[in-house]
């Protein structure tokens, strides 16, 4: 196939894929529809953002239209807004991230000082993938890949797996999310898993410390692709906003992603597209592509609506989200509230809440981490009046060990004797009456 008429196809493909996605958009139950949010007066909207029709990878970027982010960019592109990607580190591909990244660390003691070094062997340009779906800038002809929030400030900040790292990965994503609190980052995204429910209790101090400093955090979900068989920490701990993952047509992912209790909202995780480090862009499934594609709609709804606090960014994602045919009831395992719906977070009038509707972190850990609790009182014991015991018997002197004492005389030889004497006269008498018998017989016996 020539090159051109390549080139369309993958337009004609990805037109498609968005339009099967936009018809998904229905409500829950025709016996109960869902109120269509009321649309606020947008802001003036800035200049369009340039799209070349020809361009494959911006063509095959279908969540742009899909998860309605074209929309949303008619108000803003996340100016004002900083994304952290706590990850294996944004690298420095070509022009895609110029002027993104404003700081970065290291916290796995492998990588450099900036964080822009990709950290691993099979997993080093994750971290890029991750960022250019969040923040990448595209070109100005409208080429290359752009993100959902392309005026978003990124920090970059590297972690290790495995080998990769010589800092325990508990204590790195600790001093990672502390750091990225640190400087600024209104919103932070963790695209990774420990396949376990629990958490290291480090990670109750680092994650209060962003819900205390007003931080969205946006974890992803897992994949059963590559081995997570149950959303696993951070995505249980509460507060958090965990995202599943759907593909091109809105049907949840069996591979790219799991199901659990604790997914809030549902974003494209099937036919992504990522750049590495080298300027390469690849195809790539994973709800480590889902969560930055929300974690950018988060830094939209930021920048749009600068007084708002996290609680209620993460409300506005979750409430104006699309309903899933068939879904009933709301957070669902398979969906969470519904799919991303990025014009309606940012445009949609929704009421405000005072609580974080994913959860409350500090009285999860007021409820469960008993060690931490308030000491039970010491019983109080009423002490019980012993009599005092007799004096002891005064010392005796001590007596020659040749010389009978009181008591060996009294105790000892004396019932010895009264015991001996008896016994040797009876002894005797019996002795003499033997004999006595004897010589009576003796006598008796005839002579011969």
């Amino acid at each position: 196939m020539r090159p051109t008429r390549m080139l369309r196809g993958i337009v004609a493909i990805a037109t498609v894929a968005a339009s099967l996605t936009l018809m998904t958009v229905a409500p829950a139950s025709a016996a109960t529809p869902t109120p269509v949010p009321e649309v606020a007066t947008p802001t003036p909207s800035p200049p369009p953002v340039a799209d070349d029709p020809k361009d494959p990878v911006r063509a095959a970027e279908y969540w742009l239209d899909g998860a309605r982010i074209r929309e949303a960019w008619r108000t803003t592109r996340g100016k004002g807004s900083t994304i952290a990607i706590i990850d294996t580190g944004i690298g420095r591909p070509p022009g895609t991230f110029d002027g993104a990244v404003a700081d970065g660390t290291d916290v796995s003691g492998s990588g450099t000082p900036d964080g822009r070094t990709p950290l691993g062997t099979k997993d080093k340009n994750h971290g890029t993938w991750v960022a250019s779906l969040a923040g990448a800038r595209g070109t100005k002809e409208g080429t290359g890949m752009i993100g959902v929030a392309p005026e978003a400030k990124l920090l970059s900040i590297s972690i290790g797996f495995e080998a990769a790292a010589v800092v325990p990965f508990s204590e790195q994503i600790a001093k990672a999310m502390r750091w990225a609190v640190d400087h600024g980052a209104d919103v932070i995204n963790l695209s990774l898993t420990t396949n376990t429910l629990d958490w290291d209790e480090s990670w109750d101090d680092a994650f209060l410390y962003a819900f205390k400093h007003d931080v969205v955090v946006v974890v992803a979900a897992g994949n059963r692709g590559s081995g997570t068989s149950i959303v696993g920490a951070p995505a249980t701990i509460p507060g958090v906003l965990t995202v599943g993952g759907v593909d091109q047509h809105g049907n949840a992912s069996v591979e790219a992603s799991t199901q659990g209790i604790t997914i809030g909202i549902s974003a494209p995780s099937e036919g992504l597209q990522g750049v590495s480090a080298d300027g390469t862009v690849v195809t790539w499934d994973g709800t480590s592509g889902a969560a930055p594609i929300v974690a950018g709609v988060a830094a939209l709804v930021r920048s749009a609506h600068p007084d708002l606090d996290a609680a209620n960014v993460i409300n506005r994602i979750i409430k104006t989200a699309i309903p899933v045919p068939g879904v009933k009831k709301v957070p669902d395992p398979l969906y969470g509230y519904g799919l991303l719906n990025a014009q309606a977070a940012v445009e949609a009038s929704v009421p405000k809440v005072s609580a974080n509707p994913m959860g409350d972190l500090e009285e999860w850990i007021r409820l469960y981490r008993r060690a931490k609790s308030d000491p039970a009182p010491e019983p109080t014991v009423t002490p019980i009046a012993v009599p005092p015991l007799p004096a002891a018997d005064a010392p005796t002197k001590p007596g020659s060990p040749l010389l009978p004492s009181a008591e060996s005389l009294r105790y000892g030889t004396l019932p010895l004797l009264a015991l001996t004497v008896p016994g040797i006269l009876v002894g005797l008498g019996v002795t003499a009456a033997a004999r006595r018998i004897r010589s009576a017989r003796d006598r008796r016996a005839p002579s011969p």
